[in-house]
C-alpha cells in the first residue's frame, strides 16, 4: 500500500500528536510533513496530502471532507496561544491586522468582534491597526507586552458557552478503517503522554508547558466541540 500523506502543524500544540505517531508502527505507513496551519489546510485542499490537522474554517473550502479521529486541537476555555493583542479595549477596536498563518483564528476574532463585542472593524492587510491576531508559539511570552490581551478560546466560551476546536484531523477522501484506527491509537498515546514533549522546549516568561498542554489545550473531539464547529461555521459564513 502506498504511504498515506499527512500534514501536521509545526506548533507546540501538535507535539503530543507527533510524539504519539513517533511511538507507533503507524509512522511507517505515512509520509509526514509539518507546516503552519493555513499551509496544512491548503495541502489538503489541493490534494497534495490525504489528511491533515487543518483549521476548522478550511472545511468551507473543501467540496468533500471527512473528520477523522477522536482528537483535535481544542480548548474548554482559555487556550493561551490564540489572542487578540490590542492597544484599546475590545469595545473600542476599530481596525485589526489578521495573522497570515491562520484561518480559523482570524475568523474567530472577526466573529467575536462583530457578535460578542458589537464592533464593525476595518480589516487591515498590512500596516498599523488598533489590534492584531496572533496564534501559536509566536504568542509565547508576549502577554505582558501590550495593554489589552484577549484569549479567543475564553472569549468564545463567554460568548457561546461552548468549548472550541481550532483544528481537526480531516481527509479529502475516505481512508482505510484499519489505518484510521491505528492512527487514532497513536494520537491517544500522544495525548496521554503530553508531558513527554516538554523537555528541551524554549523557556518563556508566563508560560507553563504542563498547564498549556494538559489544561489549556483539550485534545478530545467531544460532541460539544463538534457543536461548536457547526456554530462557528454558521457564523463564519455571515462575515
Amino acid at each position: 500500500m502506498d504511504k498515506i500523506k499527512i500534514s501536521a502543524v509545526s506548533y507546540t500544540n501538535t507535539l503530543p500528536f507527533l510524539n504519539g505517531i513517533a511511538h507507533s508502527p503507524v509512522k511507517d505507513k505515512i509520509d509526514l510533513r509539518v507546516d503552519h496551519p493555513s499551509a496544512c489546510a491548503q495541502r489538503v485542499i489541493d490534494d497534495e496530502v490525504d489528511m491533515g490537522i487543518i483549521p476548522t474554517a478550511a472545511l468551507l473550502s473543501l467540496p468533500e471532507y471527512y473528520i477523522n479521529t477522536d482528537f483535535c486541537i481544542g480548548t474548554e476555555g482559555p487556550v493561551d496561544s490564540v489572542f487578540i493583542f490590542s492597544q484599546k479595549p475590545a469595545n473600542e477596536i476599530s481596525s485589526i491586522l489578521l495573522d497570515q498563518q491562520s484561518r480559523t483564528s482570524n475568523g474567530l476574532a472577526r466573529i467575536l468582534l462583530k457578535y460578542h463585542w458589537n464592533r464593525d472593524v476595518e480589516i487591515v492587510a498590512d500596516g498599523e491597526a488598533d489590534a492584531y491576531v496572533l496564534i501559536g508559539d509566536r504568542t509565547f511570552g508576549k502577554k505582558k507586552t501590550v495593554p489589552y490581551v484577549y484569549d479567543l478560546g475564553l472569549e468564545w466560551k463567554k460568548f457561546t458557552g461552548l468549548p472550541f476546536a481550532f483544528a481537526l484531523w480531516v481527509s479529502n477522501k475516505e481512508l482505510p478503517k484499519e489505518f484510521l484506527e491505528e492512527f487514532n491509537e497513536a494520537l491517544k498515546y500522544g495525548v496521554q503522554h503530553a508531558d513527554d514533549v516538554i523537555a528541551g522546549l524554549p523557556v518563556y516568561p508566563d508560560l507553563d508547558y504542563h498547564q498549556y498542554l494538559t489544561q489549556n489545550l483539550d485534545f478530545h473531539l467531544t460532541a460539544s466541540k463538534r457543536l461548536a464547529v457547526e456554530k462557528y461555521l454558521t457564523l463564519y459564513k455571515t462575515l
